[in-house]
């Protein structure tokens, strides 16, 4: 990237009004199935959320400006059959926050104990980390599959894509995972339950693409082995 490698102000502005948007999306998707604009548990995910972000994006700016481009919207070129994955994947997580809400802000069908509140941030934020310490070292991370021929694809084999070899999906499963147990929600487990296996499905098809389109893939899944879980799978 051009100029010290910093941020262009044109895709930090697109980003900055899409996470104020996403804000927007979370506070509305939550109180009001809630309900009450006073429910606690609401705001308080929204206050760490912010944080999070905040400090995410000065990270981020600093660490890999590149993303900021790569996951600024879904490019041309990406597979027809992701886009499809991506549309469920958006409905599920999104459907998280207002089953969240009419459970554990309105109608208390859950009765999940603090302790797994705080097992749900600590989730959160273990996901949110890793999303970003796999950010960090791969300006390829963009929301979409594709081969970005024109941006010089290559593999990336550092940082957490020297232990699995997609590592923001690892991430992905702490995250969506710990958001329900977060604000209190047994319920709100299943759209991230059923998102999680979509994002499985999605996980061996990119890994498939990649293997078939990406130059020294092959080679790397010989040294990496593992797609998700050491040890595993």
């Amino acid at each position: 990237m051009s100029d010290g490698d910093r941020v262009p102000s044109a895709v930090m502005l697109r980003a900055m009004v899409s996470l104020g948007g996403m804000f927007v999306f979370l506070a509305v998707a939550m109180f009001l199935p809630a309900g009450d604009i006073r429910w606690a548990k609401g705001w308080f995910f929204l206050l760490v959320f912010l944080v999070l972000v905040i400090l995410n994006v000065v990270y981020l700016s600093r660490a890999n400006p590149d993303i900021f481009v790569a996951r600024s919207k879904i490019h041309e070129g990406t597979k027809s059959w992701d886009k499809v994955v991506v549309f469920f994947l958006l409905v599920l997580f999104a459907l998280i926050f207002p089953l969240a809400a009419l459970d554990a802000g309105r109608f208390h069908w859950s009765t999940v104990p603090p302790w797994l509140n705080i097992v749900g941030y600590v989730f959160f934020i273990l996901g949110v980390v890793g999303s970003v310490w796999a950010m960090s070292v791969n300006k390829f991370a963009e929301p979409s599959v594709r081969i970005q021929t024109e941006r010089g694809h290559r593999v990336v084999d550092t940082g957490p894509y020297a232990i699995v070899r997609h590592p923001y999906y690892l991430a992905s499963f702490f995250l969506v995972g710990g958001i329900p147990l977060a604000l209190g929600s047994y319920w709100a487990l299943i759209p991230a339950t059923i998102g999680s296996l979509v994002l499985i499905v999605r996980t061996a098809l990119e890994d498939r693409t990649l293997q078939n389109e990406l130059e020294g893939y092959r080679e790397y899944t010989r040294r990496v082995r593992y797609r998700l879980i050491p040890g595993v799978w």
